[in-house]
């Protein structure tokens, strides 16, 4: 016979309790995962197979924390329970509450799907972006930092506080020397730059996107294109920042020009530079912390939004 302790959460209403639970039970099965106990419904209660009091409290909480989101009609899913049990002893509850009850809509996808802040590091990242003129956003693959970036820049660009999104990244895998490669400008950079591309079709379609690349709105190009310009009145994003060396960085960021903001972004755990080089990515954020109007955002496993797998795997390869 097992051994149940019950949780001090009550149900009075059916279909909250069917909203918190998820289909066939799906939220109270990856929290048992989680925590490696089985959690039942009995009635309108919810019983935990285990006397561990950290565990008990912990479920508690998050359990008070869910009901509060279905009686409010705030909507949440599997990545979001993951992403509640990895933040609940790290902060206060009114800290998680507040990112999903007071989440205000970036923008739109072309499909009509609203986004938002999914984490309290990404909320920071799109505060630090609207108040800042350079953000570095420093953290692994799937925390949201370039396609943050680029929504905010679409949406600077609709609100006409921006006339440009110039998204760059450099092509280190051909060393930015792309003349030995088949086929046209476009189809060279192509493989470089299709993650800016998705980006944008996933906001604007492909239609729009091409016409605003066409009619210079929208700018994509490799880091070495920049070299020599002064960026004015432009959202500027440089992507996979970790690949860049410490002249590339200082050549990007002295770009900078009136009106401008830019984002650079990476994980600097990934370089492909030579092993004795140290990414300029390292460097900037070393040197130019606590300069007023430059902020840095650091993310962090916890934050990665793809697939709950996606931050397993990085948790076994850091440990390997």
């Amino acid at each position: 016979m097992v051994d149940l302790t019950k949780l001090d959460i009550r149900f009075s209403v059916l279909s909250e309790m069917l909203a918190l639970l998820g289909t066939n039970d799906k939220h109270l099965k990856i929290l048992g995962e989680i925590y490696h106990v089985d959690i039942y419904v009995v009635g309108n209660e919810i019983m935990v197979s285990t006397k561990d009091a950290t565990i008990i409290v912990t479920l508690t909480r998050i359990f008070q924390l869910l009901k509060m989101f279905v009686s409010r009609n705030i909507n949440f899913n599997e990545r979001d329970i993951i992403y509640i049990s990895g933040l609940i002893d790290l902060v206060d509850d009114d800290k998680i509450s507040d990112l999903f009850v007071n989440r205000k809509e970036i923008i739109k996808t072309f499909a009509g799907k609203p986004v938002y802040a999914k984490t309290i590091n990404q909320k920071r990242y799109i505060n630090a972006i609207n108040k800042s003129t350079v953000v570095l956003a420093i953290g692994p693959a799937g925390t949201g930092k370039t396609y943050l970036g680029v929504l905010l820049g679409i949406a600077k660009l609709r609100e006409g506080s921006a006339k440009r999104l110039i998204l760059t990244r450099p092509a280190i895998e051909a060393g930015e020397n792309l003349g030995f490669l088949p086929g046209d400008l476009q189809e060279k950079l192509d493989p470089y730059l299709r993650p800016l591309y998705d980006a944008l079709y996933d906001i604007l379609g492909h239609k729009v996107t091409e016409q605003m690349i066409d009619a210079g709105t929208i700018e994509i190009a490799p880091l070495a294109y920049m070299r020599g310009r002064t960026l004015e009145n432009a959202f500027v994003i440089l992507d996979e920042a970790q690949n860049t060396t410490s002249n590339q960085m200082k050549m990007f960021l002295t770009r900078l020009g009136f009106g401008s903001k830019m984002i650079v972004t990476g994980d600097i755990t990934q370089t492909d530079l030579p092993k004795h080089l140290e990414p300029g990515l390292v460097i900037a954020s070393r040197i130019l912390k606590d300069i007023p109007d430059i902020e840095i955002i650091e993310f962090e496993k916890i934050d990665v939004v793809r697939h709950p797998l996606v931050q397993t795997i990085l948790t076994r390869f850091e440990n390997a």
